[in-house]
C-alpha cells in the first residue's frame, strides 16, 4: 500500500527524520574510520526498525535517516521503539561514545522526484528533529490529528513554536514515551494531567531570567522558549556544561513550567525553601521566585546560575 502511494508523484504521508546526536565526540574518541562504521551501523538499524513498522527509507543522511510512513500511528510506534531500544542499549556505553536519538515528524503532501521527496512536511519534520532534544520525539498537529480514536499514544502540546522558514508558528506536540519519575515537590509527570497546584499567576504574566549581565523578560504569550548554549535559543548561556538546547520554558494551565532536556541535568531552588529539585528529563512548575543551575548542582560554585522572578505587568 505504501509503495503504491509513493509511486505517485504526489502523496500524503507522515515524514520522519531520525538523527543521532553526539557524533562529533565519537569521531574524536574513535577516529574517522571506526566512528563512520559505528554511525553507519546505527543508521542502518534505524532504517531496519522503521521498515518493520511499514516505513519506507528514502535516504541516509550521514548521522540521520529520512523515512516515510503511510500512517501516523505506525510512524510513532517506530519512533518509540527506536527510543526505547536505543536508550537501553547505550546505558552502559562510555559517555564519549553515547549517541542519542532525536526525532521529528510531520504529516502532509510530498512530491517524489528522482528517488527523493520534497514538500512542507519534509521541511517541518527536519526542523522538528533539530528542535527536539536528545531522546525526544516532536510532531506537528497533522500527525496527531491522523491518529485513530482508540490510539494509546501519549502526547503533550508544546504550544505554537516558531519554525525556521515558516511565516506562522506551528502547533507542536511531544510524544511521551518515557515513564517519568516524580520528585516529592513541584515536579509533574508527562501527559495531559493538569497540575495539582491550584494557585495561578494572574494574566498577563511575565517571567524574568537573569545571568551575569543578561536580563531578559518573557511574556506568557512568547512561550515556549529554549535556554541553552546554541545561538538559536532565546536565552543563551555560554558554558561547556550547558547543552545546546538545555531546557525549555513553557506556559500551561496558567503557570510557568521549566523542563530539562539536557545531557547533564538542571537543579532548581526557591528563595523561601532550602529544598533543591533535581531534574533529569523532568519538568518543574515555577510558582515561586528562585534560581536554577544548569549542567551541575549548586554545590559547584562555578555553575551557571540563572535567577528567575515573576511580573504580572510590564513596568
Amino acid at each position: 500500500m505504501l509503495q503504491e502511494t509513493l509511486s505517485n508523484l504526489m502523496a500524503n504521508v507522515t515524514v520522519v527524520f531520525a538523527d543521532l546526536t553526539g557524533s562529533t565526540g565519537v569521531f574524536e574518541s574513535l577516529g574517522n574510520a571506526k566512528a563512520t562504521q559505528a554511525i553507519t551501523r546505527l543508521t542502518q538499524w534505524i532504517g531496519k526498525v522503521c521498515q518493520e513498522h511499514n516505513g519506507h527509507v528514502v535516504k541516509y543522511l550521514g548521522d540521520g535517516v529520512l523515512i516515510l510512513f503511510l500512517q501516523s500511528h505506525e510512524a510513532i510506534a517506530a519512533a518509540i521503539d527506536l527510543q526505547r531500544i536505543h536508550q537501553e542499549r547505550i546505558r552502559k556505553w562510555p559517555d564519549p561514545l553515547k549517541m542519542r536519538l532525536q526525532i521529528g515528524m510531520a504529516r502532509g503532501e510530498i512530491v517524489r522526484k528522482n528517488g527523493d521527496c520534497y514538500g512542507d512536511a519534509v521541511n517541518v519534520a527536519s526542523r522538528l528533529s533539530d528542535l527536539s532534544g536528545p531522546d525526544q520525539i516532536l510532531v506537528n498537529d497533522k500527525v496527531i490529528s491522523q491518529l485513530p480514536a482508540n490510539s494509546f499514544v501519549r502526547y503533550r502540546s508544546m504550544g505554537r513554536i516558531p519554525i525556521r522558514g515558516r511565516v506562522e508558528p506551528s502547533i507542536v506536540y511531544r510524544i511521551e514515551w518515557q515513564a517519568e519519575i516524580l520528585s516529592e515537590i513541584f515536579t509533574v509527570p508527562a501527559g495531559l494531567t493538569p497540575s495539582p497546584f491550584s494557585r495561578k499567576i494572574e494574566q498577563p504574566a511575565f517571567i524574568e531570567l537573569s545571568w551575569l549581565d543578561t536580563n531578559i523578560r518573557f511574556s506568557s504569550e512568547e512561550l515556549p522558549i529554549f535556554l541553552g548554549r546554541d545561538t538559536s535559543t532565546q536565552f543563551i548561556i555560554q558554558d561547556p556544561r550547558v547543552s545546546r538546547k538545555h531546557a525549555s520554558l513553557q506556559w500551561r494551565f496558567g503557570k510557568f513550567y521549566l523542563e530539562d532536556i539536557s545531557s547533564y541535568g538542571t537543579w532548581i531552588r526557591f528563595y523561601d525553601s532550602s529544598a533543591v529539585v533535581a531534574l533529569r528529563r523532568q519538568e518543574c512548575v515555577l510558582l515561586l521566585e528562585g534560581e536554577m543551575a544548569l549542567g551541575a548542582s549548586f554545590e559547584d560554585f562555578t555553575v551557571p546560575n540563572i535567577s528567575f522572578k515573576f511580573k504580572t505587568h510590564i513596568l
